[in-house]
């Protein structure tokens, strides 16, 4: 059954019709229909305001600084950087000190307080943050090894910044605040 409708379009949308229909060849009632079934099925993501993240995350990819990466390879990758002791590798620690460094470098520019900061690393994926009280938050992560991982670049890469940190650790949660020098 074929149901009619009829519908007022304005210049923008008219434009963006004919030149659908000069791209595809297909009719116009054609091309509304696939574009009411695509809006549909793509209500949430259409309707969801982006806004800053998701141009932060253009950002950071487009720059190819930054990558995608599946959450497990990351696990992954942590996992099997431990020698036989069960010590993280020294030649794997030495790069990731190295490039804690040159973020220390960056960062120092960059951010001025500890919040910026960890909303940087939680829009990356790397955990999850709440400001608690004050300068303090609440920080969890997704694994054990995630953790000991960021909170090593963490503590690297803010040694530069106008503020000394106060840690305390969970099992897989850390408290963690900003105290001001000076």
């Amino acid at each position: 059954m074929t149901n009619r409708i009829t519908v007022s379009l304005d210049d923008d949308a008219q434009t963006a019709l004919d030149n659908l229909v000069n791209q595809t060849g297909k009719a116009q009632s054609e091309l509304v229909r696939q574009a009411l079934t695509f809006y549909a099925a793509n209500y949430d993501a259409a309707t969801a305001d982006a806004g800053e993240n998701l141009e932060a995350y253009h950002q950071m990819l487009s720059s190819g600084e930054h990558v995608l990466l599946d959450v497990d390879f990351l696990h992954c990758f942590l996992d099997y950087v431990e020698d036989e002791a069960g010590e993280p590798n020294q030649a794997f620690l030495e790069q990731a000190d190295k490039v804690s460094e040159y973020h220390a470098r960056e960062y120092e520019n960059r951010f001025d307080s500890l919040g910026e900061l960890l909303d940087w690393l939680s829009l990356c994926g790397f955990l999850t943050v709440r400001a608690t009280k004050g300068d303090t938050y609440h920080v969890v992560f997704p694994t054990e090894s995630a953790k000991w991982f960021m909170m090593r670049f963490v503590e690297l890469s803010t040694a530069r910044l106008p503020f000394e940190l106060e840690i305390e650790e969970g099992v897989s949660k850390v408290l963690i605040t900003e105290v001001r020098n000076g």
